[in-house]
């Protein structure tokens, strides 16, 4: 997916403040804004993408949004540039994302977003690719960091993860006996939040009801 790169819209540095957004904006749009440039097509297009690089990058929830697409993306690129597949390089691939993954608001996460990242991290070719070194222990190791990386996704964004890791845990036990637990943990939860829910709308009936009932 192309993303664009708002800080160079912005002519920028990624670790530009937010004082330093709002200042690169502004002089920027004297620059370009179609009211200084008699409606020249291309600076009102450079200015709409000036724009919109501002909203993103000033709102905090589309920036933390924005930002994990932005690590996703370069992540999947130097993964993708790697010539050799070993259990250590993807090990260290996992870990680092499991690590980047603890740190995100999970009600703002981009689930899909990881769920493809790590889809391309683990796809057949690799895991076959894992298997020919025969390193059950450093597999168990990737499929730990991993299951660490979704532990707050919904299962409808693990399954397809969980069918992968099945492939690479191959014949080990203990990697086995970890899916397994996630597994029944996700459905824990699942069953958890459904109630929930069923609490939720039931006590809206009953207060609604009651409201009604007063009115009368």
């Amino acid at each position: 997916m192309h993303l664009k790169d708002y800080y160079t819209i912005l002519e920028l540095e990624p670790s530009a403040t937010l004082l330093e957004i709002k200042k690169a904006y502004r002089t920027l749009a004297l620059q370009y804004h179609p009211d200084k440039n008699n409606g020249d097509p291309y600076k009102a297009a450079q200015f709409s993408e000036i724009k919109e690089a501002y909203e993103v990058l000033t709102n905090p929830s589309k920036k933390e949004y924005y930002l994990q697409q932005r690590w996703y993306n370069q992540s999947i690129g130097k993964k993708r540039k790697q010539e050799i597949i070993t259990p250590v390089t993807i090990l260290l691939q996992s870990i680092e994302l499991e690590k980047y993954v603890s740190k995100l608001d999970i009600f703002r996460m981009d689930k899909e977003g990881l769920k493809q990242y790590i889809l391309d991290l683990v796809p057949d070719t690799t895991i076959d690719q894992l298997k020919k070194f025969n390193d059950t222990e450093t597999n168990r190791e990737i499929i730990v960091a991993i299951l660490k990386a979704i532990n707050a996704l919904p299962k409808l964004y693990t399954t397809d993860i969980l069918v992968q890791l099945g492939k690479l845990s191959g014949n080990d036990d203990i990697s086995i006996l970890a899916l397994e637990n996630f597994n029944k943990k996700t459905e824990k939860k699942n069953r958890q939040e459904k109630f929930s829910l069923f609490i939720i709308i039931a006590a809206t009936i009953i207060i609604c009801l009651l409201i009604y009932l007063a009115g009368r």
